[in-house]
């Protein structure tokens, strides 16, 4: 049936009434356009109540949200809640799930990886507020590979071009510590085992800290290192019942895994304390080992920056200590007493200043492989001039550094 008026499109007057599933439409014959849209009953609360709302509105406009989002979205609210995460955050994630559907990156990939971006979402989310949660988190409760998870996890990051801050060594310490069973008491854990969390949070931040400075963090993923310090932290507070605890049953007893570099880690920050204690005066008299270091960590830790000081050479005792042996201090034995007394020189030794080196410096494993030189690289011949700013890059011997402080200070 005709009716009045013209096509706001093409400007025909051929309007016709027809009815879609039931629902009067205006319709131009001419272009199709639709002009005016009908009402219909849904099986919304409307129903009961006989009123009619646009097809927009009603059931056939939710249907169009495929299976894949629905099961997605319920699995991201799923885990907002597991996590206790605020109302908040579950709209920021969620929305970042839609976003991700329907970019055309992650149309194809596999089931899993869609699996794994609804825990990605959160994951940004949590970062974003800076909420502590890592990584080894979501993949526990998705039961997922590392690898994977950070895959999908750098390809939203990419495709969406989200700013993600990274988790301070402080806030993943409170967050792995969280996760520990040594805070209550429990049928499986010994009485002395037990301990204060504020206490240990604190002793196991100081010895991370420690860590950061001697480049025990630098380039190492900071999971073993926590677990160490955490180890050592939990020891130092009651070693007399706790020295004869091995790291894998402190591990067991806390309910974590135990990483396979975290034995490494625990070495190196024995041998740094080592080294702290060989400077510390009342500590001199014992003969002190990786086990007996344990019982004095409180007081090395107090005297940290004193004791990195002496125990690692700076550019001032560089030049002290390279001084020529006829240039020696008053107060410096002699030559002869040196070959007399050999143990004693041999301790003197030890306990000198050593350079504060990363550990692969020290100990090499590996060979580096040689690359092989780009075009640009192969024109450099290293009679290019140095800037003054690039020039602090360099090293330089005692006598450089001596001349270059004294060319600094001419007038």
């Amino acid at each position: 049936m005709a009716a009045r008026g013209s096509c706001p499109a093409c400007g025909s007057a051929a309007l016709v009434e027809d009815a879609h599933y039931a629902q009067q439409q205006l319709v131009c014959a001419a272009c199709g356009c639709v002009l005016a849209e009908g009402l219909l009953t849904t099986t919304y609360t409307e129903e009961e109540h006989l009123r009619e709302v646009a097809y927009s509105q009603s059931t056939g406009q939710k249907e169009q949200l495929s299976r894949c989002l629905q099961r997605g979205i319920r699995r991201v609210q799923d885990l907002c809640k597991v996590l206790h995460l605020p109302t908040m955050f579950e709209e920021t994630a969620v929305s970042y799930f839609q976003r991700a559907l329907q970019h055309p990156s992650f149309h194809l990939v596999s089931l899993e990886k869609k699996e794994l971006l609804g825990g990605c979402c959160i994951f940004v989310t949590c970062r974003q507020h800076n909420w502590p949660l890592t990584m080894g988190t979501i993949c526990s409760l998705l039961y997922a590979k590392q690898e994977l998870f950070a895959s999908v996890y750098l390809s939203l990051q990419k495709e969406l071009g989200l700013s993600v801050p990274a988790l301070s060594l402080v806030d993943l310490v409170k967050t792995h510590l969280n996760s520990f069973r040594l805070f209550q008491q429990a049928a499986d854990i010994p009485a002395p085992f037990v301990e204060d969390k504020e206490k240990m949070v604190a002793r196991t931040m100081q010895i991370v800290e420690l860590a950061s400075e001697t480049w025990l963090v630098t380039g190492r993923h900071p999971v073993p290192i926590v677990t160490a310090a955490a180890f050592l932290s939990w020891q130092s507070l009651q070693p007399a019942a706790r020295l004869t605890c091995t790291f894998a049953r402190f591990c067991k007893l806390a309910g974590v895994d135990l990483p396979p570099p975290a034995h490494l880690r625990l070495k190196e920050l024995l041998d740094i304390l080592l080294r702290m204690a060989s400077q510390l005066a009342w500590l001199r008299v014992f003969n002190m080992d990786r086990k007996t270091v344990v019982k004095h960590i409180g007081d090395l830790l107090q005297h940290r920056i004193f004791l990195l000081k002496n125990a690692f050479c700076l550019e001032d005792e560089e030049e002290q200590h390279d001084a020529a042996p006829g240039e020696g201090s008053p107060g410096s034995p002699p030559a002869a007493q040196e070959e007399g007394c050999p143990s004693e020189g041999k301790r003197q030794h030890e306990d000198s200043p050593r350079p504060l080196l990363p550990p692969c410096l020290i100990n090499p494993r590996k060979r580096l492989r040689t690359a092989a030189l780009s075009s640009s690289d192969s024109a450099i011949t290293g009679n290019e001039p140095i800037s003054d700013s690039e020039i602090e890059q360099y090293l330089r011997g005692p006598e450089e550094i001596r001349a270059f402080r004294k060319a600094k200070a001419w007038p």
